[in-house]
């Protein structure tokens, strides 16, 4: 009987313990879906599932999580992660035609970390993590290496908070794209996996591989970082964000009709929320419902906000997918009362294009240009991540703008090295009003390896976007979450001093010159043709032995012919083997 108190008064005293633990402790999960009609005709498609852990808890806090995906968990405490960005795209976003998305990613795999400050060995952190990731995401991000990796100093500040007592250094930081990465369904899975509820319930049901894959653009990304609980910033947390981006060309969907729901969007309806989910809402953007082609919501949603940022006005429909009934599907219809006019688009403040030039194989350039279509100057910075294999030279950066060359305001380059390291440019510039800047460089090609090509080597070589990061002073075309914001609804009334949006540009092919891979085989061919041809006659008369037969015997003509060529396959195949020998033993050929 004292036994059974004495368990009883450790249980209770368990649950008290943990109460307090989760008390202390306290976690959120949040799904949100955006919907943007683009004025090009394409409609445009957010997710976003955030989960604010507030611990208290300095070390080891990954040990017990509740809302938190473990195995990521695992990897930040274990390689010394302070921040973590990820995004695997496939496609590139139109951002004259399409503004600026809410996080923008360029085409391939992209990761870029901050390690805590006193971190030992963060080459060898930063190589293992890359490994780790690469089979959570099941992606090739083990490729990622000091190869192709850089610390930029001016364009990848920490998007959290950030602490004031240790200084800004930007050794503890890594950036490395793979813009060859493509993203299929087999990055999809695990994703969706770290997610509470997986794609069992909730928003994520819709994430239908079938429908994801056949839009213009797809970008899967995980967003870390430590933030401020409350605007004194005396409490501090977690924030793990966890994106998908869809852009939708509805012609392809539908034909002609420039109606759309999510059933057609996504293939199914929507059954309910995730029930560990605090908020779970769907946006729909319906301010281009004032310019005069009207359409309707059906069903109607449970309000409208009006939204008031940089300047600029954005009319919101909400719908709380919590209200709804989970034994039936949901569905949210947009219907126009006329055939739609795809009205003119106004191109954000800043966007750029990029190109190759030159001739032949011999001299070549990149060529990047920035269009800045704001009444005030802007201040960009420039970021070029260049391979090793494409040498650039620094003397010959020009800067150009309506036929005046412009001197860079800060300039940083570390020249590359084969094999080891990359190209890192990174430039200061302020455009002038209502400029069109060119921001150019000069090439050479050279020559590889032979096994430094890829199997498909005629398709060419991979060089990553650029990156340019700008404080615009207004908000035209804006989606993007405030700095110090976690959800879609802290954009609502977001007027700050100044927005930093930073876009990526398109990712280039290159030829470099390419053997003919073929010739190997052509060579062993030949060199056991021709050595067969010479030696085995030559070891035929050589061992050649006559033989008299008695009369009235047959002849052995045939056991003569076998015999003679048993001995050329022989001699045949020993001369194959001393030929691949000796190819191999001169790195012409490798099995």
């Amino acid at each position: 009987m004292i036994f059974g108190n004495s368990v009883i008064f450790l249980f209770l005293i368990t649950g008290l313990c943990l109460s307090v633990w989760c008390y202390q402790d306290k976690d959120e999960f949040h799904e949100e879906l955006m919907i943007k009609p683009l004025a090009s005709g394409h409609v445009y498609s957010y997710f976003q599932f955030t989960t604010l852990w507030n611990k208290f808890h300095p070390h080891h806090i990954f040990d017990h999580c509740h809302l938190f995906p473990p195995p990521l968990g695992e990897l930040i405490d274990r390689f010394n992660v302070r921040e973590l960005h990820i995004s695997l795209t496939e496609g590139l976003w139109r951002h004259e035609g399409w503004g600026y998305p809410v996080l923008d990613a360029p085409p391939g795999a992209e990761l870029w970390v901050w390690f805590k400050p006193g971190t030992q060995n963060i080459d060898k952190n930063w190589k293992e993590l890359n490994g780790a990731l690469s089979g959570l995401l099941c992606a090739s991000l083990n490729f990622i290496d000091s190869s192709n990796s850089m610390s930029p100093e001016m364009s990848f500040r920490p998007m959290g908070i950030e602490d004031p007592e240790q200084p800004l250094n930007s050794t503890l930081l890594r950036y490395g794209t793979l813009p060859r990465e493509i993203v299929c369904t087999e990055n999809l899975t695990p994703w969706k996996k770290l997610l509470p509820c997986d794609a069992k319930r909730g928003l994520a049901t819709l994430l239908n591989a079938g429908y994801i894959h056949n839009t213009n653009y797809h970008s899967l990304g995980v967003h870390f970082r430590h933030i401020c609980m409350n605007k004194e910033c005396t409490e501090t947390g977690l924030e793990l964000r966890q994106t998908v981006s869809l852009v939708y060309d509805l012609v392809i969907l539908g034909g002609s009709s420039p109606d759309w729901s999510i059933r057609k969007l996504f293939g199914l309806g929507l059954a309910g929320h995730c029930p560990l989910a605090s908020t779970s809402t769907i946006y729909i953007d319906i301010t281009s419902n004032q310019t005069g082609q009207t359409f309707r919501l059906s069903p109607l949603p449970d309000r409208t906000v009006v939204s008031h940022r940089g300047g600029h006005q954005t009319e919101l429909a909400v719908y709380n997918v919590q209200n709804l009934d989970p034994d039936s599907m949901f569905n949210i219809a947009l219907v126009h009362d006329k055939p739609r006019i795809f009205t003119q688009n106004i191109a954000p403040a800043i966007f750029a294009n990029r190109y190759i030039v030159g001739y032949g194989q011999e001299f070549g350039g990149i060529v990047t240009k920035v269009h800045n279509r704001h009444w005030q100057p802007i201040t960009i910075i420039f970021l070029e991540n260049i391979p090793w294999f494409v040498p650039v030279y620094f003397h010959t950066l020009k800067i150009v703008s309506q036929g005046r060359t412009i001197t860079p305001l800060v300039k940083r380059y570390v020249p590359g090295r084969e094999r080891q390291r990359p190209y890192y440019l990174e430039i200061m510039v302020e455009l002038p009003a209502r400029s069109v800047t060119d921001i150019s460089v000069q090439f050479d090609y050279v020559f590889l390896k032979w096994q430094e090509y890829p199997p498909d080597a005629n398709h060419g070589f991979y060089i990553g976007s650029a990156v340019i990061t700008a404080w615009l002073p207004v908000a035209r075309n804006l989606t993007g979450l405030p700095q110090d914001g976690s959800l879609i609804s802290s954009c609502i009334n977001a007027s700050r001093d100044g927005y930093m949006v930073r876009l990526r540009t398109e990712s280039l092919i290159i030829t470099l010159p390419t053997p003919d891979f073929s010739m190997p085989y052509n060579v062993i061919c030949l060199a056991c043709t021709v050595v067969a041809l010479a030696f085995g006659p030559l070891h035929n008369i050589t061992t050649k032995k006559l033989q008299l037969t008695k009369a009235g015997e047959p002849r052995g003509v045939f056991a003569l012919f076998a015999n003679r060529s048993a001995k050329f396959f022989v001699t045949l195949g020993l001369v194959a083997a001393a030929s691949i020998f000796t190819l191999r033993h001169f790195n012409i050929i490798v099995f």
